[in-house]
């Protein structure tokens, strides 16, 4: 898998260590095995994840500006937990109301060694931070129209959006707030995956 893994990563212009490649591989190992008991994920072959869940996640790391993201509804801590572990110097808070999709992720932490992860149980529009964010990353909303509305109170002053989609829709656009605007969409390559993706920065107008 470790082989596999750094073969999809080769196909792209991401650097990444030895302790990298093992903590990514040793997260997966660890989603395969708790996903037989609680079911964190639909996708059940590591190989797949491998495309999926981590190059899916990683490459999205050439985009992060800031020092602190919160990755809202991040479920068994995607894109979080590949993100903190390709961004070490970076912090981020992973935000989840189900209980065990959090102890999971709490369990990886500690196995993988992981310092700049902060998991949390809430839902997303009762948790309120002591301070607000430099991104706030989701790839599991719906449409961006919910993620802004619910996530409003999270970044900074200077903070955005940053929504993982699937295909780019014009009409997801028209149905932002006033208050948001999309300041760039970025496609991203990902190594063996079918179908498009994109990453979109969203900003609160001034």
């Amino acid at each position: 898998m470790k082989q596999r893994l750094v073969q999809l990563i080769a196909q792209t212009e991401l650097q990444v260590t030895e302790l990298q490649v093992q903590q990514l591989v040793g997260y997966v190992e660890l989603l395969h095995k708790w996903n037989k008991a609680y079911n964190l994920t639909s996708v059940r072959d590591p190989n797949e994840m491998l495309v999926k869940h981590i190059m899916d996640s990683i490459v999205v790391s050439a985009h992060l500006q800031g020092d602190n993201f919160i990755d809202v509804g991040t479920g068994p801590g995607l894109p979080g937990i590949p993100l903190a572990i390709m961004c070490p110097e970076k912090n981020f808070t992973l935000l989840d109301s189900l209980g065990k999709r959090i102890r999971f992720i709490k369990q990886v932490v500690h196995e993988l060694n992981i310092a700049n992860v902060t998991p949390v149980q809430s839902r997303v529009e009762e948790f309120q931070p002591e301070q607000g964010f430099d991104g706030v990353i989701s790839r599991a909303f719906a449409s961006m129209n919910d993620m802004v509305s619910w996530c409003h109170h999270l970044p900074a002053e200077n903070g955005h959006f940053l929504a993982l989609k699937g295909q780019f829709s014009e009409q997801e656009v028209a149905e932002l707030p006033e208050w948001c605007s999309v300041t760039e969409v970025k496609s991203l390559q990902i190594p063996e995956l079918e179908g498009e993706r994109h990453l979109v920065i969203l900003t609160a107008k001034e």
